[in-house]
């Protein structure tokens, strides 16, 4: 059974198709959207139970069978009980994380625990783990003997071959850690802090549309909030360095210190999980079915990458600092919240780039169908809206994904923050497609600005990057949710693999033919000019290392964290060594307890890696497509059959394999993060960036 999406608390955050209690046999074709039924509290509920009795009854189908056993009488019925799992698991956490009523939300988080119970005591079921074993799959397709595999795999990491007093002890620290996790996220969700400022001089370089939107109240003092819009800007722009302090720092202390006891006690128990399983730690229980294998790859690789990336780390360093002494000509060392403006104040000042100068360019409803008209031309697809779908919310936007006139998938764009609602960025299924029988759904739930009548939700160039990430794991799930096997479907393999397709995309956003599709002055209607995308490129290759320190401190962390037995470890102590270790910049006294809101803490836990394992991966991987037009030619068609159809079918090392003809190679990392420091190339007699 596949842990990250039943045993240890369901890896991927989503919602579940409320209508589809509807017969299995109904057409794919006609699925109800998922607030169709617009449900209360308590119909919610009755959803949910339902889920789990089916459940229940497919396990009990699957202990009672006589005889030999075959795919019919115990496969069937065993994935069906996943996917009536996922479906419940994945609604729990939709009302937990985007419902715009607090009361639904604290529901979710009942019912995610629920959910989760049921999920690890069918993971320790030894009746059920006995009958796959039994399974004789040597005649069976290669995509169904994957899957027992794998199955039999993670049955045994949940600890169902120990015995009856050791099974229930793991069943009952498997609930304690569900319990743990909806709270940790929650705790982040509900804390959105403020900062209030005295008058708009404080504002002082930001945006002409920033303060406009950030008018004072009745008091004359200004609030600006934790979210995304709010913080970025003035991490960016803002020339007060005592405002960009105190963001920071409301920042980094959001659920501390309700958190901090919440940690503690994930780690506590998830160590003594992995001990009962007969793992040293909870990094190397982790590590046992990702591509890592082991908790000292996972040491090995951030040390590794530590060594690469610090050489080029210190250059931009010595540059950052050069920046910082033009107003503090004493200055040694530059504090981690100082980062975001000292680059870009390089960026402006050696790159002649400057970071507002591009959002005029990116209003969100031109990014919104930027990214949708690219991965439609990129993955041949087409998308439909569904206009009058309900939702959960008004701006949430439904959406059918078509290929060759087919409805295949659904999405739902949840992109614009509210109180409550979850504050980071994902893409989270919400159904897990089976060939004939289910078509996969998911959303993005993204925090972007939400334009208005006078306001056009202008985004910063990383917002759209991130927009084009998020859409490129849905893209996955859809495209790799068409399987025999709900276990096997979509993102459903090592979960250390899922961010490399996202992570390549990125690099789209790069291209000035793709920008110039929908990139756009929302004034003029003047495309962006290739000149000011070849600056921008040149400019944001520029802290590339120093991105990689910081992802790496974040990787040690996470890893840090699990590493050992939780009493030799001072969680309050780790990050600051870490931020210490792994980067130049000096932490300060906030950053000790950034651990509360470090999300990723709950549901990735010691595998935080996954990015810097990934972008390797990912940029390996651009190598193979054409750099003059990145939507053309066979790459694109041969990456979506290779890399993204399989879904959980097989490893992703065979993934990686089949696409690039040889395993994953450094070399092409390497060249990303010098890439400042090398010549921009000549075109036309002109300096442009190497597309």
């Amino acid at each position: 059974m596949n842990r990250s999406h039943i045993v240890r608390g369901f890896y991927a955050f989503a919602l579940l198709l409320l209508a589809t209690l509807v017969a299995a046999q109904e057409p794919p074709q006609n699925q109800p959207t998922v607030w169709s039924a617009k449900p209360g509290i308590a119909a919610f509920e009755t959803v949910e139970n339902g889920r789990i009795a089916a459940a229940q009854k497919l396990i009990d189908q699957i202990v009672a069978v006589k005889g030999p056993r075959t795919i019919e009488s115990t496969l069937v019925p065993y994935d069906e009980a996943v996917r009536q799992l996922n479906a419940a698991a994945y609604f729990a956490d939709l009302v937990q994380k985007v419902n715009p009523d607090a009361a639904f939300r604290d529901r979710g988080t009942a019912m995610s625990v629920k959910v989760s119970g049921v999920a690890t005591s069918l993971s320790l079921n030894r009746d059920v783990y006995q009958a796959l074993s039994a399974l004789d799959v040597s005649k069976s397709d290669p995509a169904t003997r994957y899957y027992v595999q794998r199955q039999l795999l993670e049955f045994r990491l949940a600890g169902v071959d120990k015995d009856d007093a050791t099974r229930a002890k793991l069943k009952k620290l498997q609930d304690q850690l569900t319990e743990d996790q909806a709270m940790f996220d929650r705790n982040i969700s509900d804390d959105q802090r403020s900062v209030t400022v005295s008058s708009a001089s404080e504002l002082d370089g930001l945006p002409q549309d920033y303060i406009e939107n950030h008018k004072p109240g009745t008091d004359g003092k200004i609030t600006l909030t934790t979210n995304y819009p709010d913080l970025f800007p003035v991490m960016e722009y803002a020339k007060s360095d005592a405002l960009r302090r105190k963001m920071w720092e409301a920042w980094n202390t959001r659920a501390y210190p309700k958190n901090r006891a919440v940690l503690i006690d994930m780690m506590q128990t998830r160590y003594q999980i992995a001990t009962l399983i007969g793992y040293s730690s909870w990094a190397d229980y982790d590590a046992a079915d990702k591509m890592m294998q082991d908790g000292s790859n996972i040491a090995k690789f951030i040390a590794d990458l530590n060594s690469a990336a610090r050489p080029v780390a210190e250059r931009e360093f010595a540059i950052l600092l050069a920046e910082k002494q033009k107003t503090d000509p004493k200055a040694t060392e530059i504090y981690s919240y100082e980062g975001y403006r000292l680059r870009e104040l390089v960026r402006r000042s050696q790159y002649d780039f400057n970071s507002e100068s591009v959002r005029p360019y990116l209003p969100y409803p031109q990014v919104k169908k930027g990214v949708l008209d690219t991965a439609a031309t990129l993955f041949h697809v087409t998308f439909r809206q569904e206009l009058t779908a309900p939702s959960w919310d008004p701006a949430v936007e439904t959406w059918d994904v078509i290929d060759n006139g087919k409805m295949i998938g659904r999405f739902y764009l949840d992109m614009h923050p509210r109180p409550g609602k979850y504050s980071h960025a994902q893409m989270a299924p919400i159904l897990d497609g089976i060939r004939g029988k289910q078509l996969p759904e998911a959303i993005l739930i993204c925090n972007f600005a939400q334009p208005t009548a006078t306001d056009p939700g202008l985004m910063d160039y990383g917002d759209a990057v991130t927009f084009f990430h998020e859409f490129g794991h849905l893209m996955h799930h859809i495209l790799g949710g068409q399987q025999q096997w709900a276990g096997i479907s979509g993102i459903s393999m090592e979960s250390d693999f899922v961010e490399a397709p996202s992570q390549m995309l990125e690099e789209w956003m790069k291209s000035p033919q793709v920008l110039a599709t929908f990139a756009r002055n929302y004034k003029t209607g003047e495309p962006i000019p290739a000149e000011l995308v070849a600056r921008m490129n040149r400019a944001s290759a520029f802290g590339r290392a120093n991105g990689v320190s910081t992802q790496n401190a974040l990787s040690a962390i996470s890893y840090d964290l699990y590493k050992d037995d939780p009493a030799k470890i001072d969680v309050d102590a780790v990050c600051p060594h870490d931020f210490r270790q792994y980067t130049l910049y000096v932490p300060i006294p906030s950053d000790a307890h950034m651990y509360a809101s470090f999300g990723h803490l709950a549901g990735y836990s010691s595998h935080y890696y996954t990015y810097m394992w990934d972008k390797v991966i990912a940029e390996d991987f651009f190598q193979q497509f054409d750099h003059n037009n990145l939507l053309a030619g066979e790459a694109p068609m041969r990456y979506r059959r290779t890399v993204l159809e399989p879904g959980g079918s097989m490893s992703a090392n065979d993934l990686v394999k089949n696409f690039l003809g040889r395993p994953q190679s450094t070399a092409a990392f390497q060249k990303w993060m010098e890439e400042e420091f090398q010549p921009a190339p000549q075109i036309n007699g002109a300096r442009a960036v190497e597309q």
